[in-house]
């Protein structure tokens, strides 16, 4: 329909319904909501997280790439930290007759250690096959022992054969790997057996919140995605580095496997790290529970996506998965399936396997090592007889398993606790700055490393296909029309209020956004604001929505002064719970949300109008503009023009998870300056100073020039 042809509409039928309209014109009943999706609960750990399908081969070629850059970025690996000298000491070994097992540390990032032990086979030359081990949350990890018993139990219902293997089962996966052939690297957890430098999880210390010198959980360290997860999946590349530079590995033939928070890490290290040939999380993927602790919880790493779809990411290599009677029981019939026929389509269906022992509670036990052993068999072609079956073995004890000895002390003083992580993330900030800086600002590199950040940060736009306008009411005031209606986006559940304000000759379209909503456009008497009343003069139709929180979507019509976080209900939480990651891992932050409304708002106007050519995003405030300028960043097709007002907002003054301007990630690609580098600059005006400095007369002097 022609804009005059609607005008002249719009004219007719308001001339005998309304002499003098309501202006700021509601779309709403008094009192009722927008009927929009994320009104309702936020999305936690305990969710569920189905498996996105796809029906070709060429459609997972394009998601995994996308899904593998957000794993990255939330875990702080966009980009990576620079790969420092390990400086790895490998020491006081100790015998067994089949095996002998080396004490090892090394640096992941300068005077911070990964700590573990080395299992390598007598008797067999190389190059050998490998694998990685990390523990999982079991106590004292590396040095864990279970009680007389427990075993006695577990040998009674079939979990365990042996005695001692099953007193020491983490252990005795390693033993029978190094009696394969394998040489195994069995490494600490952070916080956990030799790992001393940092507690495991420490969670939100108000000490550690400054704005120099922060600590891991404040919004500092989270505003440049650095997380105990991501430090701890770092821990796993770079132990992956030390076991592939050893001479008589395979570097081809290393495989991971791990339990519980063990095969947390084991799926992250094999989605984003294509050296791991083979995986095995143990009773960890599933679309139930995605783990619990902060060493499993990063801001972005599950916003529409779960643990089922980043096991599939180590697809097409072999991959084999365990459920026992936890959150992972109803794999067999939710999750499996779905990795059964991306494997199928990949056409390495045999490359998948999984057991069910649901009859056994969380475990890494016998029945499930057997598995273990034989899919590594399988995996790297080892040609051995299964079932592979453990035999008894002589245990380490705590003090042969400690990598620190008299002769190689454990850090103390200046490098464990407060100190250390001060340092260490001083360090990776530094690291970071450095890297972004070296990038020329006009180099295909930079413009990469800062558009895939702020991807994985805003996410792959919302489908537009089912945009909708459900227009509700209409007027004349003076000069102007006006006409109200509700832009929905049925697949994604948003609905969002909007007016649009029309003149006797629109020329083009502007979407003019602002911290208040659509009611900004209006000064307290309900006529538009000067800036406004000169682009109707110039022949510009004005469009205001109230994006998420804003106007319509408040009961009490006031604005959100701070957004929603997933915190505990107890009256005294752990600091570890109040991590933003249990709220900004599972949910897009409210600015990314509001983005999104933008682009709905967007590819709403484009279906009204197809045939029109002039369509420019403004947006006015400190929420507002920001919120423009990245709408304009990751739209599919650039809008005629983008006039940004940010009234002097910066993301890397935040300084609380609940302010609604609170973006992860944010101070890491650059904040403002960031965004508008993925703008054309012949299509933006940015002014980033106070909006009473001659902002607005700016924004229309250019575009009406």
């Amino acid at each position: 329909m022609g804009a005059r042809f609607l005008l002249a509409i719009l004219l007719a039928n308001a001339l005998h319904q309304i002499a003098q309209a309501d202006l700021p014109p509601r779309v709403l009943p008094e009192g009722e909501l927008p009927a929009d999706s994320r009104l309702g609960p936020l999305k936690d750990l305990n969710g569920y997280f189905p498996f996105q399908p796809v029906e070709t081969r060429e459609a997972w070629d394009e998601k995994a790439p996308q899904l593998r850059n957000q794993i990255r970025a939330a875990m702080g690996l966009v980009p990576e930290p620079t790969k420092t000298p390990l400086n790895s000491v490998i020491h006081s070994p100790v015998e067994r007759p089949e095996y002998t097992v080396w004490r090892v540390y090394f640096e992941s990032m300068p005077g911070h250690y990964v700590t573990g032990s080395l299992y390598r086979p007598k008797g067999k030359t190389g190059p050998l096959p490998a694998v990685l081990s990390p523990h999982g949350h079991w106590n004292n990890g590396r040095f864990h022992e279970w009680s007389e018993k427990e075993v006695r139990n577990d040998i009674a219902v079939g979990a365990e054969r042996f005695m001692k293997g099953g007193r020491h089962p983490l252990q005795a996966r390693c033993v029978q790997l190094a009696r394969m052939g394998c040489v195994v690297f069995f490494y600490d957890m952070l916080g956990y057996a030799d790992s001393v430098q940092l507690e495991h999880r420490p969670g939100v210390r108000e000490a550690m919140n400054t704005p120099e010198n922060w600590g891991f959980f404040s919004p500092q360290a989270e505003l440049r995605l650095q997380s105990m997860a991501g430090l701890q999946t770092w821990n796993s590349i770079r132990a992956l580095d030390f076991l592939s530079s050893l001479p008589e590995v395979d570097a081809k033939r290393i495989a991971v496997t791990g339990a519980s928070g063990g095969g947390t890490q084991t799926m992250i290290l094999a989605a984003i790290d294509d050296r791991i040939a083979a995986a095995l999380p143990a009773v960890m993927v599933s679309t139930a529970m995605q783990g619990g602790c902060t060493c499993e919880n990063a801001c972005y790493l599950r916003a529409g996506l779960g643990n089922i779809e980043i096991a599939a990411l180590t697809a097409p290599r072999p991959l084999g998965l365990t459920a026992a009677d936890d959150w992972t029981r109803e794999l067999e019939t939710k999750g499996y399936p779905d990795l059964k026929r991306l494997y199928e389509l990949l056409g390495n269906a045999d490359a998948f396997q999984a057991r069910f022992h649901i009859h056994f509670p969380h475990n890494y036990n016998s029945v499930n090592r057997v598995f273990l052993y034989g899919f590594v068999n399988d995996a790297f072609a080892l040609g051995m007889e299964k079932p592979i079956l453990e035999e008894e073995f002589e245990p380490l004890s705590t003090e042969e398993l400690s990598v620190w000895t008299d002769d190689h002390p454990r850090p103390a003083g200046e490098d464990v606790g407060d100190a250390h992580e001060r340092k260490l993330l001083a360090h990776w900030t530094q690291d970071t700055e450095q890297q972004v800086a070296k990038l020329d600002e006009a180099s295909d590199e930079h413009g990469e490393v800062i558009e895939q950040g702020w991807q994985a940060i805003l996410g792959v736009p919302a489908e537009t296909s089912t945009v909708s306008v459900e227009h509700k009411a209409e007027g004349v005031e003076n000069d102007y029309a006006w006409r109200t209606g509700l832009i929905r986006n049925s697949a994604a559940g948003y609905e969002l209020p909007a007016v649009a304000l029309l003149p006797q000759e629109p020329t083009g379209f502007v979407l003019w956004f602002t911290d208040e909503g659509k009611a900004g456009l209006f000064d307290e008497q309900g006529q538009p604001k000067p800036a406004i009343r000169e682009l109707l003069a110039a022949g510009k139709a004005i469009i205001g929505v109230d994006l998420l929180h804003q106007g319509e979507f408040m009961a009490d019509g006031k604005p959100l002064s701070q957004a929603r976080l997933n915190l505990p209900t107890n009256d005294k939480p752990e600091p570890w719970q109040l991590a933003a990651a249990y709220t900004f891992g599972y949910n897009r932050p409210l600015f990314c949300q509001r983005v999104q409304d933008v682009l709905t708002t967007l590819a709403a106007l484009r279906q009204e109008h197809p045939s029109v050519s002039e369509i420019s995003v403004v947006g006015v405030g400190r929420e507002a503009g920001p919120i423009a300028l990245a709408a304009s960043a990751l739209a599919a097709f650039l809008p005629t023009k983008t006039a940004v007002a940010t009234d002097g907002f910066q993301f890397e003054a935040v300084n609380r998870f609940d302010d609604p301007m609170f973006v992860p990630g944010s101070a890491r690609y650059k904040g403002i300056g960031g965004l508008a580098s993925l703008v054309k600059p012949d299509r933006l005006l940015l002014n980033e100073g106070s909006l009473s400095d001659g902002a607005l007369d700016e924004i229309v002097a250019w575009l009406t020039k």
